[in-house]
């Protein structure tokens, strides 16, 4: 179990929305994924110690096509940890299950979701692109069989720390286009699982917004990414995605530091150069 003197510790990062063409930009963005994607991780091999592990939690490509995947892998392999990777709703499963997972065809699951240990912690993930997705929304949707397999792990007597993650954001933050045109449809079932292993569970962690926001509800905390590309902005009232280039919107990550009483999440924003 982590311990202050041996903690977990990991990256979340998120949203990388690798595009091999170096040309490739939207006019709301300052420079192309692959640029922010390699300041990211000349931002990883800076730090001065070793995650256990790094989570990147989805859109790991900004269009699912099977060519981008295998210079992605060439991109993060230069990284000392292991990389564990989520479906986000731009990327195709099964590429990248197959390139940056390793996964023979006959192992290739219809949606990805699984258990991870670390520390003698209990790392669960989901696959939010359910078949509920509503096509006009980028929204998400948790299948029944995840929910049920989900609720017996949280209903389970394992004493052990628990993390969640997840591609999409779970919870409404107050902000009309996040929580009515991006979130996970069935996103408060998600959440009356979830919230039974409150006891243990050091956090949710999801990617997705393009941004840094935490939403505490029943005692569990929600925590999201920025992106390494561009970052979206979220106030109370704007109804529709707003793109604000200013000190609040440089690309980032997340530091998290767990042990057996806290969990420590730490922004760590970076410049593009």
């Amino acid at each position: 179990m982590p311990t202050t003197d041996n903690p977990l510790r990991f990256l979340h990062i998120s949203d990388t929305h690798i595009n091999m063409d170096t040309d490739y930009i939207k006019d709301y963005a300052e420079y192309t994924p692959l640029i922010g994607t390699k300041a990211l991780i000349r931002e990883i091999q800076s730090l001065p110690f070793t995650p256990d592990f790094i989570l990147h939690t989805g859109d790991v490509a900004y269009d699912p096509v099977s060519d981008v995947y295998p210079p992605i892998k060439e991109l993060f392999s230069t990284i000392d940890a292991p990389i564990h990777y989520l479906v986000g709703n731009h990327d195709d499963s099964q590429d990248l299950q197959r390139v940056l997972m390793g996964r023979a065809d006959e192992t290739i699951q219809p949606y990805l979701y699984g258990e991870l240990g670390y520390k003698d912690t209990q790392i669960v993930y989901l696959d939010s692109n359910g078949e509920e997705l509503n096509p006009e929304h980028p929204s998400g949707f948790v299948n029944q069989e995840q929910l049920d397999w989900l609720d017996a792990i949280c209903t389970s007597d394992d004493e052990r720390p628990l993390i969640i993650a997840v591609h999409h954001n779970v919870l409404p933050a107050g902000v009309p286009w996040l929580d009515e045109w991006m979130r996970i449809e069935n996103s408060e079932a998600l959440h009356e699982v979830i919230r039974q292993a409150r006891d243990r569970l050091c956090g949710v962690f999801f990617g997705h917004i393009h941004q840094n926001i935490q939403v505490l509800r029943d005692g569990v905390l929600y925590a999201s990414a920025g992106s390494s590309w561009c970052q979206f902005t979220s106030y109370p009232d704007p109804s529709n995605t707003m793109y604000i280039r200013n000190a609040h919107t440089l690309p980032s990550f997340n530091i998290v530091t767990v042990t057996d009483t806290t969990t420590s999440i730490i922004r760590h924003s970076f410049e593009v150069k």
